[in-house]
């Protein structure tokens, strides 16, 4: 039975830290620490932060992040970071002092995230971390990300926590590039994206429907590319005719989300068209999925959203219906 914080709720953990706002992404940079203080506010707002259950962590550390990053990568991005760099890979992926430290932060509080629910302790969480990590791959920045949070916290379930299936579904506008690359060629995490085909949006040209995983991994991964202008009956026939006929085939033991809010229809960054309530049901939809197979685990950890307004509204609709 899942944890319960009141009759008919379960009890969600919460991973933030004001240090995440210390990552400097650079002047106007759309990936600015004002995403997470848009998200507080609105949960806040709608009494759910007091109601969420506050997770301690502490930072990744480098063998931590090793699990899929190359070490030697790791320890690139702690010196451009020491050595005052503006950004690293390209001009997108800014940096400041603080970059590595917040970002392993963020991947170090997902890990917590993970821990506390297979400990029972909470029977999902939600990670407000940034930067972002679904673009990261294992030896290079991409996409505002630098650690992929996700990926570590997947290979940490699989590693050390002894599981067979770990399913992740990114429901971020753009591809997880760096989240497919890390595990295309296994069977033990299957990776599910939606999001905008690629050709529509540039950004990162990955992700078409055929790339299916590579070798022992193949089939294990799912691209679901939507056209642009997809509405929220397109992401719903989606959901019901590949992603959970995949999962309830694949029955995994613990669900992880790239959650990113960027596919809102005023979010200039993409051009599809949900609206907050789209990611009530999507987020639902998918504790059904973990109730049926995963015992109800699921956690979630913030990928992209940059239409501020519309933000904090999504997010609340994400997690309410984690409490659910």
């Amino acid at each position: 039975m899942l944890p319960s914080m009141a009759e008919g709720h379960t009890a969600v953990g919460w991973v933030y830290d004001r240090r995440f706002l210390d990552h400097d992404a650079g002047p106007s940079h759309v990936e600015g620490p004002e995403r997470l203080e848009v998200i507080v506010r609105a949960l806040q707002q709608a009494g759910l932060l007091a109601a969420m259950d506050p997770i301690s962590f502490q930072a990744a550390t480098p063998e931590q992040l090793a699990l899929v990053h190359d070490p030697a990568y790791v320890e690139l991005v702690r010196m451009l970071c020491d050595e005052g760099f503006t950004f690293i890979g390209s001009s997108d992926t800014g940096i400041g002092p603080k970059s590595y430290d917040v970002a392993a932060l963020a991947a170090g509080g997902v890990l917590a995230a993970c821990d506390a629910v297979m400990e029972g302790r909470v029977g999902r969480a939600f990670c407000a971390v940034r930067p972002p990590g679904h673009h990261a791959e294992a030896d290079q920045a991409l996409g505002f990300c630098l650690f992929n949070h996700v990926a570590v916290a997947a290979e940490h379930l699989i590693r050390n926590r002894h599981l067979a299936r770990v399913a992740i579904v990114d429901f971020d506008v753009h591809h997880g590039n760096g989240t497919q690359h890390i595990f295309e060629s296994r069977r033990d995490v299957f990776y599910i994206s939606l999001h905008e085909r690629p050709g529509s949006l540039a950004f990162p040209g990955t992700g078409a429907a055929e790339e299916t995983g590579l070798g022992d991994g193949a089939g294990f991964t799912l691209n679901v590319p939507l056209v642009r202008g997809s509405t929220d009956a397109d992401y719903r026939s989606a959901m019901e005719r590949q992603v959970l006929p995949a999962l309830d085939r694949y029955r995994p033991e613990f669900i992880l989300l790239s959650a990113g809010f960027d596919a809102l229809m005023w979010d200039h960054v993409a051009h599809l068209s949900l609206e907050p309530a789209s990611y009530r049901w999507m987020t639902q939809t998918l504790v059904d999925a973990a109730d049926r197979h995963a015992k109800g685990r699921v956690v979630s950890s913030l990928e992209g959203g940059y239409d501020l307004p519309n933000l904090g509204p999504a997010v609340v609709e994400h997690v309410r219906r984690l409490m659910a």
